[in-house]
């Protein structure tokens, strides 16, 4: 992006000269490494020799000294440009300085892009940036680094839009040159007064925090659109808090109870940004959070009147040049490989048969298909639906047929349960078929052969698929998931629900056969996932306690009541501070078995439902000493990947806690750490894109890919960013390695909005999921102190 901050900006202008920070995305293989030459790499970068060096077209000339084109009016993307190829050395940081200016001025039609050429898919090292080219020339600096070497880049300024009326853009004094110094990186961080940027339940809790250098309490004001102050306080100190390495205080306003539009609170010297006081942005967020998996499936063109902006021909369906999966056939690694794995002491496998897996929801920002992924993406939003039924603030309409825009809405099935239908049909489709090796497991993803550059719509996807081996965590996922859809479809789709149930019968007999067959993991000299994410897990007691639950939840029967009460993972923490995800999924089963009817006795009720609120507690403590709010505190005080998700988790276990015992604490603490995702954070961002007045927006994705193809959109709104990520360093993610190479000064600062963070900003079905959850339990708070008893819900 071009200026020094990588936040999306609603509010600011961005000047043409502002020094450009933004490193590339390095997504591609590195080779080995040698000194750049230091000289500019550059042809004629001045035009003193007319054009030679460049390619300039459609119309070319040198016009004051400057090479310039002559755009004509509506002419297609990617009509005229100005360009040159230029050699990169891998590891190389360099700088590439220019000045440009277009007549009449442009808003952004320029593309301005170091990228390799067709054998890479124009696999972009710098980023493409679309700055505004005003009637003067403007002077213009990048930085970006080189993780391969590659003779022939393209430097290119490109028009890449439909463009409305004729122009003339013009560049001079270009220079590439490496051995360059990145500035030093300093985020946009907004006023220092951080606030929920979107809304405060009414009779909520209301927090802010304020960055300060002073230790004593200071005074804060709330005042109105209009400026007049309507609540006034004092700050209360909180010291330099370690998640942020920062000074702060916290304000808490909770005593201004009436609803309002464009608040601002003041204090220090600083105005926040401007939020509102009501409920209406959580039933938006309710079903916004929701849309995220409809655009996101896979085998189905994405419809543009139900999804604007977002339609899309369906992917992975075998039109060229897509290879599809309707015929997908099984992984087969080289001899070295399969010889690698047997000393390792795992299992070599592969078949000689293909299978069809269309369908499903792509994981995350790659085409990849991930059972264990979806499995508790499906688990969440099944418990979304299921809480509707059982909890007493639920909104008993708000997750009906009709509430989602699906092509499903009005079949007489509630919307979530259509959604969740779409992935569980995929499931049903990854078990291995009936009279084949490892029957009834379930295969544990499929994906490219290869990683693919940014963008690329899946349909576009070039790559041949595969199916990786069983593993039983996949197939417990399966068991977990379908006996949990099983119980929730029977009153809609009985032939569906038994289908559900006897899938969920033979991949749990199935698991306890093969009770470890592992995901292969990461190895130094063997890489068995060269296109996806390894998801291995070596520890699956806590899979098979979940798919016991859910089956004994469905089913009554003894044999998986006794599962149940007999695992160890029964009378475990299944929580931990940092809560759950894919890898740690007991708190699935727990949660479940505390709030949904079951014939477990008083005394087993009574300990388990003890064990989520014991837990609750353990998080409303640690929120506690969170000067931004949130309840999450790791012990070690490194923010995990997905951090953001692991907020989520940690507030669907406070929001369960609150439906079991009633007591506002734990709802409270639920909406205070709503607060942090939505900007009361060291960064004054909201991580949900479409919410607040400065929100992620560039996560990496090869579709939702606006930030490098502005024809192609950004994520739907209530889309959440992964957030966080304290190993920056060595994580091996491009961006925050450049930006951070000793390492984020805190762990609130290991982010960045740009799309080729995949460790800090990536998107996924199984972080979006306790999103859902969570925007569906605060829209069924109302005001903030509603209990559920008169429910009016808005659509």
């Amino acid at each position: 992006m071009p200026t020094r901050t990588w936040h999306a900006r609603r509010t600011r202008a961005l000047t043409a000269a502002t020094a450009l920070l933004t490193p590339a995305a390095l997504l591609l293989a590195p080779s080995a490494a040698h000194a750049a030459d230091p000289v500019d790499q550059v042809v004629n970068g001045g035009f003193d020799d007319g054009t030679t060096g460049w390619t300039i077209y459609p119309e070319q000339s040198v016009q004051d000294g400057a090479g310039c084109t002559a755009v004509p009016a509506s002419s297609a993307p990617y009509s005229a440009a100005i360009q040159q190829e230029v050699p990169l050395v891998e590891g190389e940081t360099y700088r590439l300085s220019f000045r440009a200016r277009s007549t009449p001025a442009t808003e952004g039609p320029v593309r301005v892009v170091v990228q390799g050429g067709e054998d890479v898919n124009y696999q972009q090292f710098l980023p493409a940036a679309k700055p505004a080219f005003a009637e003067e020339f403007g002077e213009f600096e990048y930085f970006f680094t080189a993780d391969r070497d590659y003779p022939n880049a393209q430097l290119a300024f490109q028009q890449d839009v439909v463009n409305p009326v004729a122009y003339t853009l013009c560049v001079d004094d270009v220079a590439l040159l490496g051995g360059a110094e990145r500035p030093p990186y300093v985020p946009d961080t907004g006023p220092r007064v951080k606030v929920n940027q979107e809304a405060y339940l009414p009779l909520g809790p209301k927090g802010a925090t304020l960055v300060t250098e002073a230790t004593d309490a200071l005074p804060w004001e709330l005042r109105e659109a209009g400026g007049r102050t309507v609540a006034r306080g004092s700050t209360v100190p909180r010291g330099v808090d370690a998640s942020a390495g920062l000074n702060v205080h916290t304000i808490d306003f909770s005593g201004y109870q009436r609803r309002a539009v464009g608040l601002v609170l003041v204090a220090d010297g600083e105005t926040s940004h401007p939020f509102d006081v009501g409920e209406d942005a959580w039933e938006r967020l309710r079903d916004d959070a929701m849309t995220f998996f409809y655009t996101n499936r896979s085998g189905t063109p994405i419809s543009d009147e139900l999804a604007p902006g977002y339609g899309r021909e369906a992917g992975h369906v075998g039109v060229a040049p897509n290879q599809g999966d309707t015929a997908v056939p099984c992984q087969s690694l080289d001899d070295d490989s399969q010889e690698l794995l047997v000393k390792q002491g795992d299992e070599p496998w592969t078949c000689d048969y293909t299978t069809d897996v269309t369908g499903g929801w792509y994981d995350a920002g790659d085409h990849g298909k991930y059972v264990v992924n979806g499995g508790i993406a499906v688990a969440q939003l099944l418990q979304q639906y299921e809480r509707s039924l059982h909890a007493r603030t639920a909104d008993r309409g708000a997750l009906a047929d009709g509430t989602l825009r699906i092509p499903e809405a009005g079949n007489g099935v509630p919307d979530v349960l259509d959604e969740a239908r779409w992935e569980l049909e995929w499931f049903l489709k990854m078990q291995v078929q009936p009279g084949r090796p490892l029957e009834g497991m379930a295969y544990h993803k499929v994906a490219d052969v290869d990683w693919t550059g940014l963008p690329l719509d899946p349909a576009a996807d070039p790559q041949p698929r595969v199916l990786y081996r069983p593993s039983t965590a996949a197939t417990l996922n399966v068991a977990a998931t379908a006996a949990q859809g099983a119980r929730l479809f029977a009153p809609y789709d009985k032939a569906f629900s038994e289908r559900l149930l006897s899938a969920a019968r033979t991949a749990y007999a199935a698991a306890q056969a093969h009770p470890d067959l592992y995901a292969p993991a990461p190895d130094p000299e063997l890489d068995p996932n060269p296109g996806s994410g390894p998801y291995d897990d070596d520890d699956v007691s806590d899979e098979f306690y979940w798919a016991a639950a859910q089956l004994y939840l469905t089913t009554g029967e003894p044999q998986f009541r006794k599962d149940v009460l007999g695992s160890p993972v029964h009378t475990a923490d299944v929580f931990g501070s940092t809560g759950f995800d894919w890898g740690n999924v007991g708190a699935l089963g727990r949660l479940d078995l505390a709030t949904v009817p079951s014939k477990l006795n008083t005394k087993e009720l009574r300990q388990v439902r003890a064990s989520v609120v014991e837990a609750a507690d353990r998080y409303l403590a640690d929120q506690a000493t969170q000067p931004f709010g949130h309840a999450y505190a790791p012990e070690d005080g490194q923010y995990a990947w997905g951090s953001n998700a692991q907020v989520l988790s940690n507030m669907q276990t406070l929001g369960t806690a609150f439906d079991i015992t009633g007591d506002d604490a734990y709802r409270d603490g639920v909406v205070r750490s709503a607060d942090y995702l939505l900007g009361r954070n060291a960064l004054g961002n909201s991580y949900i894109t479409g919410y607040g007045d400065v929100y992620s927006e560039n996560q990496h994705s090869r579709w939702y890919a606006n930030q490098l193809d502005p024809s192609l959109p950004n994520p739907p709104a209530g889309t959440v960013a992964g957030g966080p990520y304290s190993p920056t360093a060595t994580s091996g993610d491009p961006i925050t390695a450049a930006l951070f190479p000793d390492g984020c000064p805190a762990a609130q600062f290991c982010y960045v909005d740009d799309i080729g963070s995949w460790s800090t900003n990536e998107i996924t079905i199984n972080w979006n999921a306790p999103l859902a959850w969570v925007a569906s339990f605060v829209a069924d708070q109302g005001d903030g102190r509603d209990r559920g008893h008169q429910h009016h819900h808005r659509r």
